[in-house]
């Protein structure tokens, strides 16, 4: 029994050790991970006029969309609930934002994040925040910052937080 555990011990210690320190040489490496978050939006009821509204303001595409009645989950929801969103998803460039209806009672109002846009061109960076500002809130109006060409936070009608940040050249 002592000898399986040592060689137990010694197995794990040198899989720990793989990812800091060769044992051989003694040189250190570091792992690397790739993030890429991908966003989950809750909305309360309003996922599909959400999505559609984003698909005309930014370009993108709504390229998958699953309905609570139209899944093995719909019992689980309310009859009313049976059109509104279970899974949504929307792509614009690579960057994918998925989105769901949550049942009824359990909606939170996002906050602590947003989502940064970071256009290049001045002009298109006005039109994408005063597309999605449309009766949407004005947290801070687009302007000319000293790291940025414009910069301006919207939230838009549907509870989104939205932060623009075109850069200045260098």
């Amino acid at each position: 029994m002592g000898c399986v555990r040592r060689l137990l011990t010694k197995a794990v210690d040198c899989q720990r050790a793989s990812n800091l320190q060769d044992y051989e040489t003694g040189a250190v490496t570091m792992s690397v991970m790739n993030l890429n978050p991908r966003i989950g939006l809750s909305f309360d009821g309003q996922c599909e006029a959400a999505f559609e509204f984003y698909e005309r303001c930014l370009n993108g595409k709504v390229a998958f969309m699953l309905r609570w009645g139209e899944s093995p989950m719909a019992k689980d929801a309310p009859a009313e609930w049976e059109g509104k969103i279970l899974r949504a998803t929307f792509v614009i460039g690579d960057t994918t934002l998925l989105g769901a209806d949550a049942l009824p009672g359990s909606y939170e109002a996002p906050q602590g994040f947003s989502i940064l846009l970071g256009p290049q061109d001045p002009d298109e960076t006005d039109r994408l925040f005063h597309a999605l500002a449309e009766n949407g809130i004005v947290r801070m109006p687009l302007q000319e910052t000293f790291w940025a060409r414009r910069f301006g936070v919207v939230t838009d009608q549907f509870g989104i937080p939205w932060t623009f940040n075109c850069e200045k050249p260098e």
